[in-house]
Order: C-alpha cells, then structure tokens, then sequence
C-alpha cells in the first residue's frame, strides 16, 4: 500500500517521526540502510537495534565497511537526528522493520524521495531490545555498609561514578586474594582459628574492609585484619569508620612496615610499598610464615645503578627507558625467585592499577604444603645476578642476616 493519499512533503521527517513512534512503542526490529551514494566509498551499508545499556534505551549503529564493522551507540533523540543526516546524501534505501508494518524511504538520483508502507500481516512478535548490560560477578556486594561508609557508594547504594576505578580494584583485589586462600595451607585449618591478615600502607582502608568483609561474612572465617598506616589521619578516619559500623575483628594501628612486628601474620598484603620497603614487607611475612603474600611494588631505585657496569646488554640499557623497565624486571624477578626458593609458589602478573601509581605489577606467593629442594633457584638467582652485575638485592640480604 502506498502511502500517497495525500501529498506528503516531508518523506523523509515522516519517515524518521515513524522510527521515533516504532522505538517507543517497542515495536521496531530493526533500520537498514543500504544502497550508499555518500563520500566514503568503503562504507556499505548501515545496520540499526534497539538496545538497552545502563538501563537505558539507545540505538546501536553497526556501519558495514569493505574490511570492518564500526558500532556506535546513542540515544533516541541522537540517533534519530544521525539517521536523518545518514539518509541524506549517504544512503537511497531505509528500511524500516517493525512488528505491525515494513517502511521503505526511497530517494531517487535527482534527491526526490518517496514513502512507502505495507502492513505485516498478524503482528510479528519484536524481541525485547538487547541488553549490553552483562551481569558481572561482583566479589563484594555493592550493599555492603561500610562502601557507604568510605565514600564508593551512597546512601541508596549506588555506586558513586568517580570511584568506579576503586571498586574495580576492590573487586579484583578479593577475587585474587580468594583464590590465593583456596591454593594455600589456610584452606585446611579451621574457620574457627583466627586468621591474621596484617595490610601494611592501608591508606583508606579500602582493600582493608573489603578483605574483613569477605573473610568474615563471605567466608565465614575468624578473621583478625589489621591496616597498618604511616598517616594518623587516615588510621583515625578508618577506625572511626570500624566504630560507626560497630565492626569486631578490624583494626588500623599507626606504623612503618621497617618497624611494626605484629604478633602474628596469616596473610601479609604490602601495595604501593616503595622500593626496599616491599622487601622489608616480603621479608616480615617470610618470618613469621605466613601462608600468603601479596604486594604490588614501585620506585625499583635499589638495582637500577648496578646495572651501569659494564656488561654485554649495555648498550641496550644506556636508554634511561631501557634501563627503568630492566631494573623493574630484575628486581621483581628476583623477589619471586627468593620466594620460590623460601617455599612459596610464586606469579608475577598485572593488576588494576592503584590510584598511587600507574604501575600495575603484583606479585603473589602461597606456602607450598610440601617443601621442595630450592638448590635449583638459589643457583638461578646467582646466576642472573652474575650476568647483570647486581652486587646486592635488599631482600636477599634480608633473608641472609635472619636464617630458616
């Protein structure tokens, strides 16, 4: 049926007013524009869904070209207004699909256009607009009080748009610090045994409260998490969180991880600890034997001039750039092969970065169940240091003056 009753001056306004009323009716399928006339000449075709993403309905472009697929998403108003500057001058054939009616604006060589409309028979069923929203496993729960309590999310719970780069760090934090606890000797004892966590450099206390919350209430253990901060106005903002919210088992003491002996360590966490003073972390939970150590260092300064020496990758490290990574490399790579060497399974992976600094290393070690003989690593550890000319590495040095 051709839509030709009366004279029809604006096609195409006529044609986008029929998307507008089909997308809030939730009766659009889906807009093809295709036979493309504009300057982009390995543009094809352009595809066009309703979509729903943040809980929000938009439009989803998908522009075909010769070799690849762009998508752009807006919202209704937005969309409708890029479709009108699509048809005109781009594209001579919109097709309109809905679930009562199919829709052609057709714009002939000269720019006339003409609107034709034929009806489905028996309403086509739409499918809901696709979600983009994907359900992701959250290890905290954005409900928990005390993310109200730190300022992450407000008093409905909702997260606060500025700190969703800490709740992904958060929620990455708990995941590996869980499937650390599963591979360690911890998951044998008893959930009614205390389990001490010291976290040294706490800052805010973000990681804190979320590691007290899940081994507390997720897992169900008698956790014992202690924040340990050089800042007093931070340990005093966070305990006075642990008060309000009336929290048993989470402390923030004052002190320097050179200095501070808690009496006893489970789970040693050190993150943005500077230079040697990741050693001096590494090296407090290697005495008291903890079964997890977890840190993400910075600032490699201990190694870096010993590498000037000369050797044969000299020329390559003159690039203060070069240089930098190698030291970063070296260093973090001898701590997780002091590690192995000291009975730890050891990884060095990427993380969220932490809001300190964009450096993105963690190094992770769980205390292996059944010890194994370390002369391999130890052998390792000498050979590189030999190759590289490093005189002296702080946590080796460390461990040397406090034997097992």
């Amino acid at each position: 049926m051709h839509d030709n009753d009366a004279p029809d001056t604006d096609p195409t306004g006529r044609f986008l007013a029929l998307v507008a009323a089909s997308l809030a009716e939730a009766r659009l399928s889906r807009l093809v524009l295709s036979k493309h006339r504009g300057p982009d000449a390995t543009l094809n075709r352009v595809v066009v869904r309703p979509i729903v993403l943040k809980g929000q309905l938009h439009l989803s472009f998908v522009a075909s070209h010769t070799t690849k697929d762009l998508t752009h998403n807006l919202l209704p108003d937005d969309g409708i207004a890029h479709l009108r500057t699509l048809i005109d001058g781009h594209f001579s054939h919109a097709n309109l699909l809905t679930s009562t009616e199919d829709v052609q604006l057709l714009v002939s060589r000269k720019g006339k256009c003409t609107l034709l409309r034929k009806p489905v028979r028996g309403d086509a069923p739409v499918a809901a607009p696709a979600t983009h929203d994907r359900e992701k496993k959250r290890w905290v729960s954005i409900e928990r009080p005390f993310l109200v309590e730190l300022g992450v999310a407000d008093a409905q719970h909702q997260l606060i748009p500025s700190m969703s780069r800490k709740w992904k760090q958060i929620n990455k934090f708990v995941e590996v610090l869980d499937g650390a606890l599963a591979a360690s000797p911890l998951a044998a004892t008893d959930t009614a045994r205390p389990l001490h966590v010291v976290d040294f450099g706490s800052g805010k206390g973000y990681l804190t409260f979320a590691v007290h919350d899940h081994l507390q209430r997720t897992l169900g253990r008698n956790a014992r998490v202690t924040g340990v901060e050089l800042r007093q106005d931070l340990v005093r903002l966070c305990n006075g969180a642990i008060d309000r919210l009336g929290l048993a088992g989470l402390h923030f003491d004052e002190g320097d991880v050179r200095t501070y002996t808690p009496p006893a360590i489970d789970v040693m966490i050190a993150l943005h600890a500077c230079d040697t003073a990741t050693d001096h972390a590494i090296h407090l939970g290697l005495r008291a034997n903890a079964s997890i150590i977890l840190c993400s260092p910075c600032c490699h300064k201990q190694i870096r001039p010993q590498l000037l020496s000369p050797h044969p990758l000299r020329p390559i490290l003159q690039h203060g750039v070069h240089l930098g990574q190698e030291a970063e490399m070296l260093t973090d790579g001898l701590r997780a092969l002091l590690l192995e060497a000291a009975g730890y399974d050891t990884q060095v992976f990427e993380f969220i970065s932490l809001e300190h600094t964009n450096k993105n290393k963690m190094i992770l070690a769980v205390k292996r169940s059944v010890p194994k003989a370390n002369a391999e690593v130890l052998a390792q550890i000498r050979e590189i240091k030999a190759f590289y000319g490093i005189r002296e590495h702080c946590l080796e040095t460390l461990m040397a003056a406090t034997p097992a």
